[in-house]
């Protein structure tokens, strides 16, 4: 039989405990620590999967200590280029949460890391592995060209998820660090090349650092004529009405995300960022006395996996692409793309100018 994956949990947040469920779901894994600073986390990680792995402080000492083969790294984004680094040098496979990193300098730095040490990459990109998420990407690249995209993810947050999200922007904004999904999918739905970016934002309060905004939104132009925008706003002043949008719409028709499952969802619960009961897809050929065509189709999904059994498809994905030597190259410079265009969002916000790519 062989051996397990020994892998090495480093951030013990949400993303993080999901993660370390899906590994111990998973046979072919077997946990050789958790790290993270604080202990209440650590012991709230290992409570919720059931078991009591090592813990430890220090990602340095724990690598030393654990010699694993595999570290999946779920921290803030700025230790995210350092710890990977860090992993390949010590000849370890790397999960890693988005972004890849804080500049695409450093990401392509993670990548150089990864090719040299011959080992696999896998950045979280969670959507990629959704069914309803693919179905979108799939039912959209039969509108014709240009698309036009529409998508939105606000967060009326307070309590520790505000915490969370005030130490998040230390490093980054809300249109950086969840942008890179959405941009992504826009790339797999146009598979075209992004030629310019802009953007606004707005500083809505002042907790938080020198120059950080929680507010933004980028627009995107791809070579095709294809367009999109994204838009993203975290704190206890968002609004909890119009924070889910997913729509795209093309010569054809038009194709939109209908709903969440079990009703409605709070703007701050993870889950309904990521659930969708139905795909509605708009046709819109008319007849010759004017009249649409074709009737409006619902597509259910509602069999779709909840946020932990995404997180469990994602391991898959990293266990297969160990297991079976996946090529990951696209996968990695697809991360970079993305991060390229959120990061170009960014400075079009700070110095109020269209960046061209």
């Amino acid at each position: 039989m062989t051996k397990p994956i020994r892998i090495l949990v480093v951030g013990c947040g949400h993303m993080g405990t999901s993660h370390a469920k899906a590994y111990h779901a998973l046979p072919e894994f077997e946990i050789v620590g958790v790290v993270a600073r604080g202990e209440t986390s650590r012991r709230q990680l290992l409570s919720v999967v059931g078991a009591d792995y090592p813990q430890f402080t220090d990602f340095e000492e724990a690598l030393v200590a654990t010699k694993p083969d595999a570290v999946s790294i779920n921290t803030y984004p700025e230790t995210h280029a350092a710890y990977a680094k860090r992993a390949f040098a010590a000849g370890c496979h790397v999960f890693l949460e988005k972004p890849l990193a804080a500049t695409v300098a450093e990401a392509e730095e993670v990548i150089a890391a990864a090719k040299a040490a011959g080992k696999k990459l896998v950045v979280g990109y969670i959507l990629r592995v959704h069914p309803t998420w693919a179905r979108l990407v799939e039912t959209a690249r039969t509108l014709g060209k240009p698309l036009v995209m529409r998508m939105n993810l606000n967060q009326q947050s307070s309590g520790d998820m505000w915490k969370t999200h005030k130490s998040l922007m230390d490093s980054m904004s809300p249109i950086v660090d969840c942008g890179v999904h959405y941009v992504d999918i826009m790339c797999l739905m146009t598979q075209s090349r992004p030629v310019r970016v802009s953007a606004i934002g707005a500083r809505l309060t002042e907790e938080l650092k020198p120059g950080m905004y929680n507010y933004g939104q980028l627009q995107v132009t791809f070579a095709d004529g294809s367009v999109g925008w994204y838009e993203a706003g975290w704190g206890p002043m968002m609004s909890d009405v119009a924070y889910f949008v997913k729509d795209v719409i093309g010569p054809k028709g038009c194709v939109s995300i209908a709903g969440v499952k079990d009703g409605d969802t709070a703007s701050d619960d993870v889950e309904g960022h990521t659930k969708a009961s139905m795909l509605r897809l708009h046709h819109g050929e008319l007849k010759p006395d004017g009249t649409f065509a074709k009737a409006d189709e619902s597509i259910d999904c509602a069999d779709e996996p909840d946020h932990d059994g995404l997180c469990l498809l994602e391991q898959k994905l990293f266990l297969d692409a160990i297991q079976n030597d996946r090529d990951l190259s696209h996968h990695m410079s697809d991360a970079v793309n993305s991060l390229r265009i959120v990061l170009a969002a960014d400075e079009a916000f700070r110095t109020g100018r269209t960046v061209d790519l």
